[in-house]
């Protein structure tokens, strides 16, 4: 999948605010795909050919299947779970940024409300909004490594299987102890 389309996503998700452009969510996403491969354990990187996100075959030991539209035979491309928690990370570092740029306003800014002559306005309350962004960016970040985690043990693998139980046993009939039980 292209850089540029999984920014598109991005943009059309965030309601397309007007302080960000997809350039802009581009180069994030083409910056961090290091940052999703040390999330998910995987190697992906961005070719400078035709800047889609992709995964060495090598690199995996997974090997391409008919429904994956792979680029070529060597390469991998992002899968939707990998590109939904590339998503995730970007809404965390945009709260993030909404975060920060509301902390800095609220510590220049400390009248909220002002009375004059019958009239009176009243300015959005800071402090409030920095609450507000703190609290999404937490369950942002939260449902971040819900996915990371799911996406794990979705393709973890057993590490020692003990015993072969698709075997029958040997064992006389006319002995009188049988699979290591003393008869009593």
């Amino acid at each position: 999948m292209k850089v540029v389309d999984i920014a598109d996503e991005i943009f059309r998700e965030l309601s397309e605010p007007s302080t960000l452009s997809i350039p802009a969510i581009a180069y994030w996403v083409r910056s961090n795909v290091g940052e999703l491969n040390n999330y998910l354990n995987t190697s992906f990187r961005v070719s400078h050919s035709t800047f889609e996100i992709e995964e060495r075959v090598e690199a995996t030991g997974r090997e391409p299947v008919s429904f994956n539209s792979s680029i070529d035979n060597d390469t991998l491309e992002l899968q939707f779970e990998e590109k939904a928690v590339l998503k995730k990370m970007y809404n965390v570092h945009y709260y993030d940024l909404q975060l920060r740029s509301t902390l800095g306003a609220a510590s220049n800014d400390p009248v909220v409300e002002v009375v004059s002559d019958g009239s009176k306005v009243r300015k959005i309350n800071k402090n409030e909004l920095s609450k507000t962004y703190a609290s999404l960016k937490r369950q942002e970040y939260g449902e971040l490594t819900d996915m990371v985690n799911a996406y794990k043990l979705r393709l973890s693998a057993p590490v020692q299987v003990a015993g072969d139980d698709t075997t029958v046993g040997a064992h006389d009939p006319f002995r009188t102890q049988h699979f290591n039980r003393s008869t009593i």
